[in-house]
Formats: C-alpha cells, sequence, structure tokens
C-alpha cells in the first residue's frame, strides 16, 4: 500500500474531519484525524502497522506508544516484526511505563505515536526510552500534521501520510475569533 492509497483509505472511512478541533496539545485545528475509523477496521490497522514497520528497516525489539490513541497502532506495528510492543501513560502529569512495561538498556525501541503535531507526547516517550537505557531507532506515526510549532522530537520521524493543516494556539485561534464552536473529540481529557 503507498502513502497515496492510505491517505486514500482515511478519507473513505470518514477519518479526516472539518470543523474547529481542540488538539490533545491544546491547539485548535480545523481539520482532525480520527484515527479510530481506520484502527477499528483490524485488516486496515494490520496494514498500517505493517507499513510503518517497513519504514524502520534496521529492525527493532520493542514498540513504545503513548495511551491511548496509540497503542493499537504499536501493537499492529510490533506484530508486524515479531517485536514487543508496550505502552507508556500519564501519572500525575509524567509520562511512565506502569503495568510491569520497560525499556531494558540496549533494547532497540520504535515510539509509535498516532497522530503527530507538537510532537510532545513522541518527544515524552522518546525521552523514557532514552532513560531507561533503550536505543530510540526512531518515531513512527500514522499520521504528521507536518505542524510549524513543533519543536525537536530527539528521533527522526517516518510518517505513513503527512497533512499540510493549520492548527493555532487556543488564544489566537481564528475560528474562536469567527464564534465556531469547538469541538474536543481527543481522549487526553477524558476521565478513565
Amino acid at each position: 500500500m503507498t502513502t497515496q492509497e492510505m491517505l486514500q483509505e482515511l478519507h473513505e472511512k470518514g477519518a479526516v474531519l472539518s470543523g474547529h478541533f481542540r488538539l490533545s496539545s491544546g491547539r485548535h485545528s480545523d481539520t482532525f484525524v480520527q484515527k479510530f475509523r481506520l484502527l477499528e477496521d483490524s485488516r486496515a490497522a494490520k496494514r498500517a502497522g505493517e507499513m510503518l514497520a517497513s519504514k524502520f528497516p534496521e529492525g527493532f525489539d520493542v514498540v513504545a506508544a503513548p495511551a491511548i490513541g496509540a497503542i493499537v497502532l504499536g501493537f499492529v506495528t510490533a506484530l508486524a516484526r515479531g517485536a514487543r510492543s508496550i505502552f507508556s501513560e500519564r501519572v500525575d502529569g509524567e509520562m511512565s511505563f506502569r503495568r510491569g512495561f520497560a525499556v531494558f538498556p540496549g533494547e532497540r525501541t520504535v515510539v509509535v505515536e498516532d497522530v503527530v503535531t507538537t510532537g510532545g507526547s513522541a518527544k515524552e516517550v522518546v525521552d523514557l526510552v532514552a532513560q531507561s537505557g533503550g536505543i530510540v531507532v526512531g518515531i513512527g506515526a500514522l499520521v504528521d500534521r507536518d505542524d510549524s510549532s513543533r519543536g525537536p522530537l530527539g528521533a527522526p520521524l517516518q510518517a505513513l501520510v503527512t497533512l499540510s493543516v493549520n492548527s493555532w494556539p487556543a488564544e489566537s485561534c481564528p475560528l474562536c475569533a469567527d464564534g465556531i464552536p469547538l469541538t474536543d473529540p481527543g481522549s487526553r481529557r477524558l476521565d478513565l
């Protein structure tokens, strides 16, 4: 499957939404990628994991993904290579490994994220892996939102699809200024 075919599949499944959205980073955007429209289809998820794993031909031992949004994609990416699949969670606002998950010194690790905008969560997992002594091979993502506000991620990013879309700090969002209702479809602020 090519990048163009993956983008087409995201559109066909209704995963690329237009409107006024609050992103996990807190920024606002006129575009939201509801990746679970793709990932709920086990065959499509498997294809995405295989495509993402192929972006790292040097191989890896473990995939580390931030919860909740990237767990499925991380798992299918690890499955494509027979690697371990773990995820990190926020504890008191800090990303950490729980549930007995760990990256061991020297383990080649791919950090898998679903949609990268500012890259904050991916960077936190990269740092967590490095603190554990793991070797971060790179960051894999379903979608790179190609945001100009993004700082360094700490590892090279390989995405299946790149979308150039608008996003703004909440305080300077033109959609807010125009009175367009805001939707918050993400999971970061849910009480779980």
